[in-house]
């Protein structure tokens, strides 16, 4: 059973091409992805997220628990402050990727993927021997994220909120657009800068229609999930079922700036003797030397043809003009510069290991 975000045919009418995507009914493109894509690295656009989950967890012992399935340390977050971490399994894998706001000393907001929304749940609530209130949001919830360099010019008018002033990774609750307790965030997954709306279904038309209001003299456009991926891209970001998943080693992921041993989290003690004997193989980008759209799973090579590695992210740049991508190899190959291969079709085309962000 499909589902639908709030404002689903709303972007029907706007002319939005929809696709089936982590179990939602959702816009890829309104203008095409290029014209997207550019609008928000030069101006301002707002995607519909509203797929995304949001739980609730509540209590004097909120944080114990958050402590135990984060891979973060919860406990450097202050009241308006936002953490960035990943839920590690129990097999040295990733369960989700996910985002904690922390509202106040005992109550947090978590913030997953769309697709692993029941997942998630049930992962935390099997560790939730604390008594911690939970409380799944995420169908009352919409989600807008209104990015690009001019986000908060264009929404300055509708709220009291200094959005200019709103450091990376703090949120701030206030009126937007007429509606009372709106969250707004600044995290951004596009590197362009920008906010994220939170508010309920029942006054989602009304900050969508008011953030077009106020972005008009902006250029402000709607923007799909294509943008969405080829923007991400472009910064080196994961995508949670493409770059990372269950099987994934968050080290070999190049997510070891978020796995903090300060407390006893699930799977650290491996985690921690995985860290201490090396991975085998890294997380890189590259960027290709010749024609060519890499693609996930495709296979990297070496120069003599043997498999060292797969493909996990690729697109064309639209900024860059170019193709690039994500992908593991063998930690031999991973330094920057390296000369790989990736099989197109049966062909081994050339491309070189690139630290992200590939757009600066």
């Amino acid at each position: 059973m499909i589902k639908n975000v709030a404002l689903a045919e709303h972007h029907i009418a706007l002319g939005a091409k929809m696709v089936p995507f982590a179990g939602f009914n959702m816009p890829v493109q309104y203008s095409g992805i290029n014209d997207e894509h550019e609008t928000v690295r030069t101006a301002v656009g707002v995607f519909d997220v509203s797929h995304m989950g949001e739980f609730i967890l509540k209590g004097e012992k909120a944080i114990d628990l958050i402590q135990k399935i984060s891979s973060n340390d919860v406990s450097k977050l202050y009241d308006g402050k936002i953490q960035y971490a990943y839920i590690p399994n129990e097999t040295g894998g990733i369960v989700d990727d996910f985002l904690t706001y922390r509202i106040d000393e005992q109550t947090y907001l978590l913030v997953v993927n769309a697709s692993n929304i029941e997942k998630d749940w049930n992962w935390i609530s099997k560790y939730n021997t604390y008594g911690v209130e939970m409380k799944d949001i995420s169908d009352k919830t919409s989600l807008f994220a209104v990015q690009g360099p001019k986000a908060a010019e264009a929404l300055q008018s509708l709220t009291d909120i200094e959005l200019a002033e709103m450091a990376y990774y703090t949120f701030k609750k206030g009126t937007f657009a007429g509606v009372a307790n709106v969250l707004v965030s600044a995290t951004g997954y596009t590197g362009a800068g920008g906010f994220e709306i939170y508010v309920a279904n029942e006054d989602a038309k009304k900050v969508w229609d008011g953030v077009f209001e106020a972005g008009a003299a902006y250029g402000i456009k709607p923007i799909g999930l294509g943008a969405r991926d080829t923007l991400r891209l472009e910064m080196g970001f994961c995508l949670y079922g493409n770059d990372i998943d269950d099987n994934t080693s968050p080290l070999a992921a190049g997510l070891g700036w978020v796995t903090k041993f300060t407390s006893d989290f699930v799977n650290s003690e491996n985690l921690r003797a995985e860290k201490e004997s090396g991975v085998s193989q890294k997380l890189i980008g590259f960027e290709m030397l010749e024609r060519g759209i890499p693609r996930h799973d495709y296979e990297i090579v070496d120069a003599e043809g043997n498999k060292i590695g797969r493909v996990t992210s690729g697109t064309q740049s639209p900024t860059l003009k170019k193709s690039i991508g994500l992908g593991y190899v063998d930690t031999a190959f991973a330094k920057e510069g390296t000369e790989i291969y990736i099989s197109i079709r049966n062909q081994a085309v050339k491309a070189r290991v690139k630290k992200p962000p590939f757009v600066k």
